[in-house]
């Protein structure tokens, strides 16, 4: 099969966390014998920001890290339509795309396209930005695929697609897994991005506090923190190590003894059942995780098995110094989450489930694998 992929980056992962479950994806695509192209905008914020922050030598480590996955640049003006999407069979374009784009791509699957189009959301802007959400024509669109069941549900009741499934994100495990024998460098590790107000609180309470009334050798590895982030992470006691490309966060959780999950706003109050994909991945790597509260309503993971949670930050602390303190502990619940995120959330998982959905839509696209478990794939249709 051929698809065609649009997304906001493939090659930056500068605050743009859709790039590490897409590049899983391409990575098993390909392996199991599809070919797959994938266009970014050339003056995309991530990409913008990541050669501000890195310089053309970024771009050139995400190529030595990820040898033979390529994405072409574009701009909406110039783009030939006809050329990109060409012989395609499957395209799935992001939400992050030009809307611009986003309709015009439906109207050429409109003007009979031969290919199956899919929306693929997986941001909060269904409940925060409405409005804009609201505005995209995916009339022509054969479905959605949504990260979250609750996305799902609200885009076939408000009308917006006729047919949506569930598509979680996952681990890409050919690169997060455990690294034993690592160096060990402190206690704690974040690595997250301050973010606009969505979690400061929740930061504060759930991260900065338990660090600093436990005395723990810390470090946050992110982006977008302002001056009094800044400020009170250092008042914390903990060092900020700026952005961290994300082909390097195994070797930082390898480095460290546990790591906290504090999820924004949006997800907790309005989205449950969506984990940020840092859960997959940290789980993927072996390290103890404890979480700020999040319901897990899908029950995409046994909590209090493959991970802990905090009801507050005075229960975070203390299960932070259970776990630094007591190794048995600490080894079944590493050994809980990895095991859940082999048998259910890799990359391999969702890309079965998204062949799944490609057959549901009658494209040919070879013999299942039956040894991968397929029941995350919910659809729902209008």
């Amino acid at each position: 099969m051929r698809f065609v992929l649009f997304c906001h980056s493939l090659v930056s992962c500068w605050n743009h966390g859709n790039a590490h479950f897409l590049r899983g994806i391409v990575r098993e695509l390909m392996a199991r014998g599809h070919a797959v192209r994938v266009l970014e905008p050339a003056d995309g914020w991530s990409r913008s920001n990541l050669l501000a922050d890195g310089g053309p030598a970024a771009v050139d480590d995400f190529h030595a890290a990820f040898p033979g996955m390529t994405s072409e640049t574009y701009s909406p003006a110039t783009l030939d339509l006809e050329e990109a999407l060409d012989g395609a069979d499957v395209v799935l374009v992001h939400e992050w795309t030009d809307p611009a784009l986003v309709a015009r791509i439906g109207r050429h699957r409109a003007r009979g396209g031969r290919y199956r189009l899919l929306f693929h959301d997986t941001h909060h802007r269904v409940v925060s930005k409405p409005e804009e959400m609201a505005a995209l024509d995916l009339s022509a669109y054969d479905g959605v695929l949504a990260f979250g069941e609750v996305l799902r549900e609200r885009y076939l009741r408000l009308g917006w697609t006729g047919r949506a499934w569930t598509w979680h994100e996952a681990a890409d495990t050919a690169l997060f897994r455990p690294m034993p024998g690592a160096p060990e460098d402190g206690d704690l590790v974040w690595v997250g991005n301050w973010g606009d107000g969505e979690r400061t609180a929740e930061l504060h309470e759930f991260l900065l506090g338990p660090v600093r009334d436990l005395k723990l050798r810390a470090r946050v590895h992110g982006v977008r923190y302002p001056g009094h982030a800044l400020e009170a992470l250092k008042r914390s006691g903990i060092a900020y190590a700026g952005w961290l490309a994300n082909h390097k966060a195994p070797a930082a959780f390898a480095r460290h003894r546990v790591t906290v999950h504090v999820p924004r706003r949006p997800y907790v109050e309005a989205l449950p059942g969506i984990p940020t994909i840092r859960v997959f991945e940290a789980l993927a790597c072996g390290i103890p995780l404890v979480s700020a509260p999040w319901n897990d309503a899908e029950g995409l993971f046994r909590p209090g098995a493959d991970y802990l949670v905090a009801r507050n930050g005075t229960a975070m602390a203390e299960l932070l110094r259970v776990l630094l303190n007591e190794p048995a502990m600490a080894a079944s619940i590493a050994r809980s989450g990895l095991e859940t995120i082999r048998r259910r959330h890799t990359c391999a998982h969702r890309v079965e489930e998204l062949l799944s959905v490609c057959r549901t839509l009658g494209v040919t696209t070879g013999i299942a694998n039956t040894d991968i478990a397929t029941t995350d794939i919910k659809e729902g249709i209008v």
